[in-house]
């Protein structure tokens, strides 16, 4: 499926939410969009791999890690998984690491930067929740559309 693109979206939609510019992309594709479905974590990732070995069912993962830039929430492994299980993508306020990796997976992945320490292994983490940042509040359920322009986030799907 061809995500629209954000440019389009945003000129047809301009009440849709538009991330702030502060995301690189990592993954195998660019262009990726879905439902979203949402996790907390700060510097803390194995509740993030739970989620990942679940059924993406063509949705977007966009996980608050706080905006730590101390440590990687994401890696190669994790990026086989939302590939496998189909993820249409993440989008994540933290770092990732092995990104030539994460680039030779056909998922999206935009974060802030890459870090090559790994998060921390408690287990802290909460799904489903509202989160906000890159000026933009992601809700489950509804929208996220990814380019190499932006992010865009809207209540209801736009064809």
């Amino acid at each position: 499926m061809t995500s629209p693109a954000t440019t389009d979206l945003s000129d047809a939609h301009p009440d849709i939410q538009h991330a702030e510019p502060i995301f690189r992309d990592f993954g195998g594709k660019l262009a990726f969009s879905g439902p979203i479905t949402t996790f907390k974590t700060f510097e803390d990732n194995p509740k993030l791999r739970q989620a990942l070995e679940g059924p993406g069912n063509g949705r977007v993962l966009v996980v608050d890690g706080g905006g730590s830039l101390r440590c990687a929430l994401f890696g190669g492994n994790l990026a086989v998984l939302a590939a496998k299980n189909g993820w249409a993508g993440l989008v994540i306020n933290g770092c990732v690491r092995d990104t030539a990796e994460i680039a030779a997976q056909p998922v999206g992945v935009k974060a802030l930067a890459a870090h090559p320490k790994r998060s921390d292994r408690k287990g802290l983490g909460e799904y489903d929740v509202v989160v906000s940042f890159a000026g933009v509040t992601f809700r489950p359920g509804e929208y996220l559309y990814a380019d190499a322009d932006g992010i865009v986030a809207s209540a209801q799907k736009i064809d």
